[in-house]
């Protein structure tokens, strides 16, 4: 089994927490999209979406993150012998916390001056691979031109509200399940949660941990609880706890200005 993911990625954090949780082995391959690795062209043939993570096992290939992880708690019930009750709690928490799209909320929280920098760099990737494989040409172009949608939606404070209005919703029925069961579908560690756990994480690293975790006290001991988790210290905590996320950060940032400085794409 091979999983293509990064750290950045939210949804491959997801994936990989679940991985843990169940303790499946498997190949891993770093694809960091800041760098607009994903769009490299044999990935991109493979998954022309671009989008992380890419889960393969022998020739099944899934591409979103849900699937992914209801496949795993599949084969991890297959691989066990045990036959589990379907969880209809667990299902119904895992397409809500799905249901939120991070993207406009990481990038409006983002500084404008790296934002634009790696915007930049990733529409001149498109336009290098254009080059390279005109066979896929017509699909790069569909990236590129939602490259240039993305940063028009960015000025609209309209889809601003709207995001932070959406985390806010599904936080605060967070809260209110939190007075019930210990984690989000019961008091047992689900994939529910392996997807919820990232997105706590991503408020984190954007330092808004006192505006949307602090402030609702269920959350806040659930994040202190799921952070003592060996697969959120392999999953999250090895890349982003402390210090340790400006090392992350770095590696990128140099990665790009090195790459622009001598035009390499």
């Amino acid at each position: 089994m091979q999983l293509y993911h990064h750290p950045y990625s939210l949804d491959s954090q997801k994936v990989r927490i679940a991985l843990e949780e169940k303790g499946i082995d498997y190949t891993s391959y770093h694809v960091n999209p800041l760098t607009g690795k994903n769009m490299n062209v044999t990935f991109f043939r493979m998954n022309p979406s671009a989008k992380l993570p890419v889960f393969q096992n022998g020739a099944h290939v899934i591409f979103h993150a849900i699937d992914i992880i209801q496949y795993i708690d599949r084969l991890a019930v297959h691989l066990s012998g045990e036959i589990q009750p379907e969880n209809t709690e667990v299902h119904h928490w895992m397409r809500k916390v799905d249901g939120w799209n991070p993207k406009m909320f990481t990038l409006t929280h983002t500084p404008v001056k790296y934002r634009a920098f790696v915007s930049k760099f990733i529409r001149r990737v498109l336009i290098a691979r254009m080059t390279e494989a005109p066979d896929l040409a017509s699909m790069y172009h569909v990236k590129l031109r939602d490259a240039y949608e993305t940063e028009d939606r960015l000025k609209d404070p309209d889809t601003i509200f709207q995001c932070e209005e959406e985390l806010n919703k599904l936080l605060d029925d967070v809260e209110a399940q939190l007075n019930e069961t210990k984690y989000l579908a019961g008091d047992d560690f689900s994939p529910a949660d392996s997807m919820f756990i990232p997105i706590l994480a991503r408020i984190t690293l954007l330092d808004l941990h006192e505006e949307y975790i602090s402030c609702r006290p269920r959350v806040l001991e659930y994040h202190t609880l799921v952070k003592q988790r060996h697969s959120y210290k392999v999953v999250i905590g090895k890349y982003f706890n402390g210090w340790k996320k400006y090392r992350t950060l770095f590696k990128t940032s140099f990665f790009l200005c090195v790459r622009t400085l001598f035009g390499k794409y």
